[in-house]
């Protein structure tokens, strides 16, 4: 089974104590390429060094809305400056953690909104894709998607939305991103929307270290993880594990623009 984890956060002090040996466990059960996010913009330079280290490990720079009392009106500059420098390098692969999460009140959402068109200007402006936090804000992500209509589209990240919500992303270019929490039974609405998706429309992530599977609750989660997610979810999706995993490799190549692995 080979598999990429489109989404993680292996920059994380989490991983310090063992990042390497993670890395090659993970690699031993399949999962070659993996994705590291940035959230703000002191960690950009870190997660840089860190994916120069492996070459089967990718970028993505962003400031996240979670953090949003950290971002300065000038770290979206300092962003298009460093998308800049980097344009073209094989192992800048996306714009991202970008987004709105209106399920924390006090993040203010004006300001939330603002940033994330700014950075869906820097996506588009580049022609890069962009891989999006949504949570309890979809109507509002859609309407914002469809006024900039981004030629490479992106990754809707730990989707959880309605069969509607994810038809509008798809219609808009984008591919929905499944991970631990569609595995929990008590996922029941998710689950239900799961089980009329294509193959085509998905890819599989972690979110390490966060979003652990149920079948490792409680857990730091990881790209080693994702073998048993893809066997969790292509089992409510009514798909073999290997039709699954193909396919999930094939829509991140096809997103990130990446070579198909033999």
């Amino acid at each position: 089974m080979q598999l990429i984890d489109s989404h993680t956060h292996l920059d994380f002090p989490d991983f310090d104590a063992d990042r390497l040996p993670l890395l090659a466990r993970s690699r031993a059960l399949g999962v070659e390429q993996m994705v590291v996010l940035g959230v703000e913009q002191n960690t950009w330079q870190r997660l840089w060094d860190l994916v120069q280290t492996d070459s089967q490990l990718y970028a993505a720079l962003g400031l996240h809305p979670v953090y949003l009392v950290r971002h300065r009106p000038e770290h979206v500059t300092e962003l298009g400056q460093w998308l800049n420098r980097l344009a073209g390098h094989p192992q800048l692969c996306a714009v991202g953690e970008i987004g709105l999460d209106f399920f924390l009140p006090e993040l203010d959402r004006d300001a939330q909104q603002q940033l994330f068109e700014a950075q869906l200007k820097l996506a588009s402006d580049f022609q890069l894709p962009a891989l999006l936090h949504v949570r309890r804000s979809h109507a509002q992500v859609i309407a914002t998607l469809k006024r900039f209509r981004l030629q490479r589209g992106g990754i809707i990240h730990a989707f959880a939305g309605s069969r509607e919500e994810a038809r509008e992303y798809l219609k808009l270019g984008f591919k929905l991103g499944l991970g631990g929490a569609a595995t929990w039974p008590q996922a029941l609405r998710l689950r239900k929307v799961l089980a009329d998706l294509a193959p085509d429309t998905i890819v599989l992530e972690t979110d390490s270290p966060d979003m652990a599977p149920a079948m490792y609750p409680n857990q730091r989660n990881s790209p080693e993880h994702l073998p048993d997610i893809c066997r969790a979810l292509a089992e409510v999706m009514g798909l073999h594990p290997e039709q699954l995993a193909k396919a999930s490799t094939a829509n991140a190549c096809e997103v990130f623009g990446w070579t198909l692995p033999v």
